[in-house]
């Protein structure tokens, strides 16, 4: 049984940080690409950033780069969000997903709250 558990969220203040991390089990974590999604009220769900299955390549969404940072370790099976300078338009439900070709799994969600 495949299983992704995001973990992490929480309430923060704006340009405070909070680090998300998403456990895998049931697959072979190494052979999967990560990436973070979120979905704000309202709105449809996007991509966050992502990264190679070996993590030696990173991509991010303009709104966060310089700001987030993704990361991996094979050996926990668990992939990483840093999230730096955090904004109150970073509200949302963060979701992890797991890619292998044309199979795909998803987490069930972190609620992120940037408010004063």
């Amino acid at each position: 049984q495949v299983q992704l558990v995001e973990s992490g969220g929480g309430l923060v203040q704006p340009g405070g940080s909070l680090r998300l991390s998403c456990a895998a089990s049931g697959v072979t974590f190494s052979r999967y690409a990560m990436s973070w999604y979120r979905q704000a009220p309202g709105k449809e769900r996007e991509l966050v950033a992502s990264i190679s299955r070996p993590g030696d390549t990173t991509n991010y969404a303009d709104s966060v780069k310089g700001r987030f940072g993704i990361s991996r370790d094979n050996a926990k099976n668990t992939v990483y969000l840093q999230m730096n300078s955090l904004k109150p338009e970073d509200t949302a439900v963060y979701y992890c997903k797991a890619l292998q070709q044309f199979i795909e799994y998803w987490g069930q969600g972190t609620q992120v709250t940037v408010s004063s």
